[in-house]
């Protein structure tokens, strides 16, 4: 018999419908008749890695994510070409009006080392991981040419420069600006180290990372 899914996927399957449904029956039953209504986004990296669902420890409808290579939000270019982060976002704020945007970065990543490595061998046959990290070109260059800086530190750096860069396109979105400037939308930057777990939030006024929780 042909197999239709890999069969780890059908086995967290079977876990799901055996173990969590029915405790959260009627929850996805109120979700599929009466929509949905998260209050807030997430714009993260599709690395396997970094689930916001798990992280945040989030059920079925809380948050609405998206996922793209590190995590970046391009400018704001109703130039009639297919934006899908730039549709999510569209969807997130004039449909289910959500009022935080978090902007998730993450430790390791590996669209930001293709950032840092522009002279290496394409992952793909039309480089479509350069093109979508060249929005990243001019911090990539400062930021590699910084000899003074190990490989790590400018792995780091420029991962969270990644997130403000995407807060100020954000910015560059018409509707967003006025939204955050009538104070109905927040918009957010957040890191997290997949080695350990750290959370690191992003003060708005500064710029600056601290862990969310001291242990």
């Amino acid at each position: 018999m042909t197999q239709l899914l890999p069969e780890h996927l059908m086995e967290g399957y079977k876990a799901f419908i055996d173990k969590r449904l029915p405790g959260e029956k009627q929850r996805f039953r109120e979700l599929a008749e009466q929509g949905q209504h998260p209050k807030t986004m997430v714009i993260a990296c599709c690395d396997s890695r970094t689930a916001p669902e798990t992280l945040f420890d989030c059920g079925p409808g809380d948050i609405f994510v998206v996922r793209n290579v590190a995590n970046l939000v391009p400018p704001y270019e109703p130039d009639g070409e297919y934006h899908s982060t730039s549709a999510a976002l569209e969807f997130a704020v004039h449909v289910l009006e959500v009022k935080h945007i978090v902007i998730l970065g993450h430790g390791n990543c590996g669209g930001i080392h293709a950032a840092l490595s522009p002279s290496a061998q394409p992952l793909s046959p039309g480089d479509f991981i350069g093109k979508w990290m060249s929005l990243l070109d001019p911090a990539a260059r400062a930021v590699g040419a910084n000899e003074l800086m190990t490989g790590r530190e400018r792995q780091s750096a420029l991962e969270r420069i990644a997130i403000r860069y995407s807060l100020a396109n954000l910015r560059s979105f018409p509707s967003i600006a006025a939204l955050e400037a009538e104070g109905r939308l927040s918009l957010h930057g957040a890191w997290v180290d997949i080695s350990s777990g750290e959370l690191w939030a992003m003060d708005p006024d500064t710029g600056d990372f601290a862990k969310t929780i001291d242990e």
